[in-house]
């Protein structure tokens, strides 16, 4: 199995599958330090080469630090981590943020470094305005960063905007057959692409969702569809089939996930779809969006909420409910949200709107979350849930 590999806008080989970080499994509270390890050797030897973190994954960049320095490997991968520009607003904070990058990444330079959730114009112009221009200029000069690029949720015209306005070295999109034409979408893919600008793919499967969260109409299509292919590979190989793709981000929590996904990059190239193959992808859509209720990818960027209101969890649950079944939404919001210490219902919500502010898709998160409540808690089972806590708490109290 040999991997495939597409160029940076420098001529170096990205490889086109490439190690999302921010989904490690968890051991306790903390990663699974030895499972990410198999899982990472295991991406590295089939070729995978771009290794993607961010500063507010929590444990990821200290993770794979440990693991790049453990195994000898750093010189041979690329790195990519993001700045965390919502969280500051000085010159100072920017080299303070970057320096602890660097201790935990246990090494001297970024391969790929990224203004983190750009949603709008405007934080591009902060930015700017405490001085990042000069700064990437410096730390270009250092080597300390080697390429500057950005990643991106919000629309197709504000992406184009930030896209024209530097000379960046690379840029991070959600893009998936789902997503074909929303956030910088298809013509953002295309515009930087025609710029010389390589493009990672960051949500190719929706957070899980056009694997996990399939309804039975959308499975039987691929399952009949004589391709052999599965659901997750459906969706990779949509994107290779595009030249303009450079590299593909998964979150890999398992050696066997790592196994297939370096098959499908090894096979899948551009051109190779039929035109009766999009047809299937674009049936199978059209089947996704009959039961979706909330366009949620998991991607927490609305937590944490000042009330406890797990958000995702509570989505992720409401969705469930019209993809799968009404009990097995339910039931899996019992044993994922309403059973948990500190209580996280929606209902807690008191409208601050702080979560609509942050949110990649741009979802109503308020108004959803009343319509969620309502779906996942008729009167019989917000009594059961009371009870079951009441119950629970007694017990840990003693």
């Amino acid at each position: 199995m040999d991997m495939q590999y597409r160029k940076d806008k420098y001529g170096n080989d990205i490889s086109v599958l490439g190690f999302g970080c921010m989904r490690f499994t968890k051991k306790g509270n903390a990663i699974d330090i030895d499972k990410a390890e198999a899982e990472i050797m295991a991406a590295y030897k089939a070729g995978v080469n771009y290794y993607d973190t961010a500063y507010i994954y929590p444990g990821s960049e200290a993770a794979i630090g440990e693991i790049f320095e453990r195994n000898g490997i750093r010189e041979k991968i690329n790195i990519a981590t993001k700045l965390p520009q919502y969280m500051l607003n000085s010159r100072a904070a920017v080299d303070k943020y970057f320096d602890e990058e660097l201790s935990r990444l246990r090494t001297t330079y970024v391969d790929y470094y990224l203004m983190h959730h750009l949603t709008d114009v405007y934080m591009w112009e902060k930015l700017k305005e405490i001085g990042i221009l000069e700064w990437i200029e410096e730390k270009k000069a250092s080597g300390q960063i080697r390429n500057i690029g950005f990643s991106y949720h919000g629309n197709t015209e504000n992406f184009l905007n930030i896209l024209n306005d530097y000379d960046w070295d690379f840029c991070q999109i959600q893009y998936n057959y789902l997503d074909e034409n929303t956030q910088a979408g298809a013509e953002g893919l295309k515009s930087a692409a025609a710029k010389g600008i390589p493009v990672i793919i960051m949500e190719p499967l929706r957070g899980g969702r056009l694997v996990n969260m399939l309804p039975d109409t959308a499975r039987k299509t691929f399952a009949e569809s004589g391709r052999g292919w599965t659901p997750a590979q459906w969706a990779f190989r949509w994107l290779y089939n595009q030249p303009e793709v450079t590299c593909v981000l998964s979150g890999m929590n398992s050696v066997e996930m790592v196994e297939e996904n370096c098959k499908t990059a090894d096979e899948a190239v551009p051109g190779h779809l039929t035109e009766d193959d999009f047809k299937l992808l674009q049936k199978v859509t059209g089947q996704i969006r009959e039961k979706e209720k909330v366009g949620c990818t998991g991607c927490r960027y609305c937590m944490p909420c000042p009330m406890n209101v797990d958000i995702p969890g509570t989505f992720r649950c409401y969705n469930a409910m019209y993809m799968e079944s009404k009990n097995g939404g339910r039931i899996e919001y019992f044993q994922t949200v309403a059973l948990t210490k500190e209580p996280a219902f929606a209902s807690q919500c008191i409208e601050c709107g702080k979560c609509e502010m942050h949110c990649p898709q741009n979802i109503p998160i308020r108004e959803k979350l009343k319509e969620a409540d309502k779906a996942l808690r008729p009167l019989p089972f917000k009594i059961g849930i009371n009870v079951v806590r009441k119950y629970m708490l007694r017990k840990a109290k003693k």
